[in-house]
């Protein structure tokens, strides 16, 4: 069998993309690395059998599958090595998700958004144009658009988008040389006998399935300042500050804390996956970003006008 290099919704910043923008979605890519005999529509239907959308037969014919150069390709053409072929992800159906994002801040260079819940940034699995991605290509005509750091599908709140290629790499340096000042919002269990503010670290590494994170013994590289803000009953509102960028950092840490975040599908324990219902958002904000811009020194500071939301049976704030 052909073994290939596959690309996904994003293509390479510095690659001569052959195909449009289509809808706000760009094409994605693989390349082939082994030559394949019996042509490119049979190679297509082995590898994408299980995917759906309009049949290969179909993409061929109407020219939605190219090469490198933009050149078509058609159902007999050769399956060679070092070939990069282009072409559209399609979906049979997707289920809109009724939350709307909020544009706080747009310039030359960047794009800031207050995320819903629910909406994942970037297309992947049954997700496509239900995406902050690619709905705000379309809705913007930004066809340079990418996030230069990411939220969970679960979590809502504020997140930046680059849409200069130019500048791009300065804004994400700011995310590598943690210049960046997050500040979050989670709604969890009191913490009983704890002492306000604290500092937790762990170490953090994947975990058994393949979508969680665990903690480890060893050397901690992840670490959340974590403040008191309100109670009300036996729940809490914190403000957590992430030292560190792992994923799902906040969610493990409070949940090692015995403070699983309300509605947290994930921690302590993995449930199964609730599909398309929206009934109960993960009680947890990325309230505001700030920092030095690197281009003009200017400080900016940016915060969601979101609010989590509270059980009924909480009762009033203590």
């Amino acid at each position: 069998m052909a073994r290939f290099v596959r690309k996904g919704h994003q293509a390479a910043a510095n690659a001569v993309v052959p195909l449009p923008l289509r809808d706000g979605v760009a094409p994605s890519y693989l390349w082939i690395t082994e030559d394949r005999a019996g042509g490119m529509l049979a190679f297509l239907e082995e590898r994408f059998g299980a995917v759906g959308g309009p049949s290969w037969a179909e993409r061929l014919a109407r020219g939605d599958v190219v090469d490198a150069r933009g050149d078509r390709l058609h159902a007999a053409s050769h399956v060679r090595q070092g070939m990069r072929i282009w072409y559209y992800r399609e979906l049979d159906a997707e289920t809109p998700i009724p939350f709307e994002e909020r544009v706080l801040f747009r310039d030359a260079h960047l794009l800031v958004v207050d995320k819903p819940h629910f909406l994942p940034m970037i297309p992947t699995g049954r997700f496509l144009h239900e995406t902050l991605l690619v709905r705000l290509k379309r809705k913007l005509d930004l066809p340079h658009l990418t996030p230069i750091h990411r939220l969970d599908r679960e979590t809502a709140g504020v997140v930046i988008f680059s849409h200069n290629p130019e500048t791009r790499g300065t804004y994400q340096s700011m995310f590598q040389k943690r210049s960046i000042r997050k500040v979050y919002e989670a709604l969890a269990p009191a913490l009983e006998g704890r002492e306000f503010p604290f500092t937790y670290r762990s170490r953090m590494v994947d975990g058994d399935k393949f979508f969680v994170m665990k903690e480890e013994e060893g050397a901690p590289n992840s670490e959340t300042f974590v403040e008191l803000l309100e109670r009300r009953g036996k729940l809490a509102r914190y403000r957590l500050h992430p030292h560190t960028g792992r994923k799902h950092q906040l969610r493990l840490h409070l949940a090692s804390l015995g403070a699983p975040i309300l509605n947290d599908a994930f921690y302590p324990v993995a449930l199964p996956c609730k599909g398309d219902d929206f009934s109960a958002p993960l009680q947890l904000l990325a309230r505001a970003i700030a920092f030095e811009d690197p281009l003009t020194g200017e400080t900016r500071s940016f915060a969601s006008a979101r609010t989590l939301d509270w059980p009924v049976a909480a009762g009033p704030a203590e």
